[in-house]
């Protein structure tokens, strides 16, 4: 791995960011301890300008190259973490109970704030490197939040990049999907109102619970008969919630669930299914149902070129046999996707030595992948700002 010198003689430091920055985890727009670390950190490391308060709890920096240039390179970083209970027994777990990095943002944070230490010191470029630390990347729309109250307006970038880790156990592996990369992505409440009972006398009620479970297995014929065997969707319902006691047919019963898709005529055609299978069950049961959907996350879309300028700034620092540009879509999604419908751009994923998956309460991020990822994105910076 060839780290750039300025990061790699800060690993411990960056280290012991990224170390505190996972004790004291904070979900979707709460970053407050968070965005106050980071603009600290961007003023001691001389970045020119450090913007708070954009798109609530997100900070932007600008660095100047020493080079006279009108271009400006977006380089990204989400900061909030996940309503999950910490189960690592790492010593330097979440001291916030239920609340854990078990994404790895505070590497990411960390990550970008090492590139604008190097970036700040060199300034080997012409033009702007934009630091954009965003808050809120877990389904609160926080880079669409960002957006709309400016981001790119008041920032202006002709380009900008996006990282995430991969826990796959490979340290230093550099993989990207060309095109179409990750799922956009659906979330749905589903509030069936029947009538409750006694449990001794069903015969009375209009029982939401076998009218949701009935509910949930038509749900999913949308994906075996309307949506096309070569189209990509998946309908998850991950709640089902109804009921106080034993011995009473309740009143109500939720659900609630995601939808994934790659093209959005799929995610119409599916959430239009959705909407009629509602409405059909009610007038069948004779009870009312109400469904909402609401679009979280867009299709995210690599650009092919800068694909390739990513691929070869990464080359500079893991090798050109680490890197991989055959990676195959996922359907995770994630709201680096609004950036990139706005302005053209890349995101990548870093391997490091971690085999748990993410999301979950004893995912572990091998601290060592922080100066490969900070050496990565400040290349590219570098590299888009040559003249």
């Amino acid at each position: 791995m060839a780290v750039l010198p300025i990061i790699d003689e800060s690993t411990d430091e960056l280290t012991a960011i990224f170390k505190d920055l996972h004790a004291h985890p904070e979900v979707g727009f709460t970053e407050i301890r968070t965005a106050a670390i980071v603009a600290e950190k961007l003023r001691e490391y001389g970045v020119d300008e450090v913007h708070t308060g954009v798109g609530e709890t997100g900070v932007v920096g600008l660095i100047k190259g020493n080079r006279e240039g009108q271009r400006q390179i977006g380089l990204r970083a989400d900061m909030d973490a996940l309503p999950i209970h910490e189960e690592t027994n790492l010593p330097y777990s979440s001291t916030n109970p239920g609340v854990m990095h078990a994404c790895g943002h505070d590497a990411h944070t960390t990550m970008l704030l090492g590139a604008a230490k190097h970036l700040a010191k060199t300034r080997n470029f012409a033009g702007t490197a934009v630091l954009i630390f965003q808050p809120a990347e877990e389904g609160l729309g926080g880079a669409r939040t960002m957006i709309k109250e400016g981001l790119f307006d008041r920032f202006p970038c002709d380009e900008v990049y996006g990282m995430h880790n991969s826990p796959n156990g490979q340290l230093g592996t550099f993989v990207i999907c060309k095109g179409v990369a990750m799922a956009g992505a659906s979330f749905f409440d589903i509030t069936i109102q029947g009538k409750g009972s006694h449990a001794a006398m069903p015969q009375q009620s209009r029982d939401p619970l076998v009218i949701a479970s009935a509910l949930v297995g038509s749900l999913q014929t949308i994906l075996s008969r309307n949506v096309a065997p070569l189209d990509t969707c998946v309908l998850s319902i991950t709640q089902l919630n109804s009921g106080s006691a034993y011995n009473i047919v309740p009143d109500t019963a939720t659900l609630a669930g995601t939808i994934r898709y790659f093209k959005d005529e799929v995610c119409t055609l599916a959430e239009g299914r959705m909407r009629e299978l509602c409405q059909g069950f009610s007038v069948a049961y004779g009870v009312e149902i109400h469904i909402d959907l609401r679009n979280i996350f867009d299709v995210l879309v690599n650009d092919s070129s800068l694909s390739d300028a990513y691929i070869e700034a990464a080359a500079d620092i893991v090798g050109k046999d680490n890197i991989s540009n055959t990676d195959e879509p996922a359907t995770g999604s994630e709201d680096f996707a609004d950036m990139l419908k706005v302005v053209p751009g890349a995101y990548c994923r870093v391997g490091h030595a971690g085999t748990t998956g993410l999301h979950n309460p004893s995912f572990f991020l091998d601290p060592e992948i922080l100066p490969i990822g900070a050496s990565i994105m400040a290349r590219i910076a570098e590299r888009r700002l040559t003249s």
